[in-house]
């Protein structure tokens, strides 16, 4: 990561505060250029939750054959059309098992990734084929968002029937009918602007998501704007907003807890945001991998538990247990894609 982009963010933030937007948005620029003279205004569109780098190998657009991953098992391109949008996206179709129902997970990358570097991070596909689950990784344009983040941070993309998230349900049950999904089976999981999308969509809609996962997020409506994300992202407010939709969806949240990008403190908020139906909390303290993790266990009045938090501790912004094949992934960590499926379809 630049060495500088912590204190520019910082900086950027304080310029926020005192009312600069100008100067706020060349030290934004600055950070996303790795120079710390910039100056060049940046837009709404240019937030982000990592260091800007560009993954290659970008989803097609068009048409394209199916890439076999097996004799039995596609790795296939489609591209789905909206009132709210269109979006290209890359959909993993395992073996058919008879044996066991068929699931889907929504996979919500980070800032400057693309679907194909998302799935090699977290190695979601191999766990699909395991569990009967279809893994679908929308592709986010560079039209929408300068740097490719799913746009948690506006307020037209924060509620149900507009903006990305109506968009991104739609095109989650149409994948469900088309491929004979259990409506019973179907989660959401991102990576921080990812992460925060998904927090958003457990909320707005609990009729579609059975269970979700957030790692290095943020909870739905703790921005409305620029300013208000970079101030969230930096641990400086980031609450739900007044009105901001909660949720009683079954949520698991990964956070390390030396992230500079996005404060660990919203993994404490995302988990009270969905914890509603929370009365006690068992905390563990354990070893996995080579790093020592603190767990919470929020449970209901049944002893059921309706939020896991994980905070992996000397971790930074990066997917706890990823392949260091794809980008921000972090190896010596638990695996948080076993971690994630595990709760998933725990009843």
């Amino acid at each position: 990561m630049n060495p500088q982009f912590s204190q520019l963010m910082k900086t950027a933030t304080a310029l926020t505060r005192s009312g600069d937007l100008k100067a706020a948005m060349a030290a934004i620029a600055g950070a996303l250029k790795g120079d710390a003279a910039a100056a060049t205004p940046a837009t709404d569109d240019s937030v982000i939750d990592v260091q800007a780098r560009v993954i290659q190998n970008d989803v097609p657009t068009g048409p394209t054959s199916p890439t076999a991953v097996n004799a039995t098992e596609q790795f296939v391109t489609g591209h789905f059309n909206h009132r709210a949008g269109a979006r290209d996206y890359r959909l993993f179709i395992p073996a058919t098992q008879a044996d066991k129902p068929r699931a889907l997970v929504l996979m919500l990358h980070g800032c400057t990734q693309n679907p194909d570097d998302f799935a090699r991070g977290t190695r979601m596909n191999a766990l699909g084929a395991e569990y009967n689950a279809l893994v679908l990784y929308p592709a986010q344009t560079r039209h929408a968002n300068a740097q490719g983040c799913w746009n948690w941070f506006k307020h037209s993309h924060q509620g149900r029937d507009r903006g990305e998230p109506a968009l991104l349900a739609a095109m989650t049950r149409h994948i469900a009918e088309t491929h004979g999904v259990d409506p019973a089976h179907v989660y959401v999981a991102g990576l921080s602007a990812g992460g925060a999308m998904a927090a958003i969509l457990a909320a707005t809609h609990p009729d579609v998501f059975a269970a979700a996962g957030v790692h290095s997020g943020l909870p739905a409506g703790a921005a409305r704007d620029l300013p208000g994300a970079l101030a969230a992202m930096q641990g400086q407010g980031g609450n739900a907003s007044a009105g901001a939709p909660t949720s009683s969806v079954r949520l698991i949240v990964f956070h390390g807890d030396a992230d500079t990008t996005v404060h660990p403190g919203n993994a404490e908020r995302v988990a009270a945001a969905h914890g509603g139906a929370a009365i006690r909390v068992d905390e563990q303290v354990g070893q996995y991998g080579t790093r020592a993790c603190t767990r919470r266990l929020h449970m209901d009045a049944q002893g059921r538990v309706v939020t896991e938090q994980w905070l992996v501790h000397g971790a930074g912004h990066a997917w706890s247990g990823g392949s260091p094949a794809g980008s921000y992934a972090d190896a010596r960590g638990p695996d948080a894609s076993a971690e994630m499926m595990r709760f998933f379809f725990e009843r």
